[in-house]
């Protein structure tokens, strides 16, 4: 029993502990290449919040991971893709406001958003529920963002690409397919040269930006390359935990 889990503790342990940070990974369901699952934002999502939880657990901050929303925004020609679950985000803000309604009124005033899908933004969903809930503290943590990719992938990308398959690789070598059956993830680029140099934006659409779902050379990937990478970023986000653990509410700022 790892007691920070929530699926794997039981009510014994949480009866008899005062828990200070909840943690919500929530990933998407949706396809990544061909050597990829469905399941990569989700599963790599909460891998890497139980690894942070872990690193906070020992050094004394007592933090819950929740379980894994699986449920993702989806992009247009994604949508339509066999097994692919949109979400919409009018749906997933009920969905954290239920959340966060439910730690509220059990004491628990810190919870962490644990976002592991681009297409994922739940920025405006917390300036909406917070003024709901006086006195919580909701952050959002995007574990993709947190350090630069350059300093441990030589590909560039965004889907299934060298950063991801190296995670998988990592933590779930079973579920990935042979390199040599992965697409190359090359992605088109809009002909409007505002959206590229991103003076606008807008949705790509997925059938039409990539022939096999993914954008990213993946060839180059490595399970020793992914377990350098989430060391880094479990640091982080480790870290993180347990200052926010810490934390007085009602002395966040200097």
């Amino acid at each position: 029993m790892r007691p920070y889990i929530l699926e794997e503790t039981n009510w014994k342990q949480v009866n008899n502990q005062k828990y200070e940070v909840a943690i919500l990974p929530w990933g998407a369901t949706e396809p990544h290449n061909y050597h990829l699952p469905y399941g990569t934002d989700s599963l790599e999502t909460t891998q890497i919040a139980y690894d942070a939880a872990k690193k906070a657990w020992e050094k004394g901050a007592r933090v819950m991971v929740l379980p894994t929303i699986p449920l993702g925004v989806q992009n247009p020609g994604q949508i339509d893709m066999p097994f692919c679950l949109h979400t919409p985000p009018s749906t997933q803000i009920i969905i954290l406001e239920d959340i966060a309604r439910a730690l509220y009124n059990q004491g628990i005033k810190k919870l962490v958003v644990m976002n592991g899908h681009g297409g994922n933004d739940f920025k405006p969903h917390i300036r909406e529920i917070m003024p709901k809930f006086p006195g919580m503290f909701i952050a959002l943590n995007q574990w993709f963002k947190l350090v630069p990719n350059s300093d441990f992938f030589e590909e560039e990308g965004d889907h299934a690409n060298e950063m991801e398959t190296s995670i998988i690789m990592h933590y779930y070598p079973e579920l990935v397919l042979p390199l040599e059956e992965a697409g190359e993830g090359r992605g088109k680029r809009w002909k409007l040269k505002s959206m590229e140099n991103q003076t606008a934006w807008s949705p790509r659409r997925w059938d039409e930006v990539s022939e096999d779902t993914g954008i990213g050379n993946p060839k180059k990937a490595s399970a020793e390359k992914g377990q350098r990478f989430l060391e880094e970023v479990t640091n982080r986000i480790g870290d993180f935990l347990i200052e926010l653990a810490g934390a007085d509410l009602n002395d966040l700022y200097e």
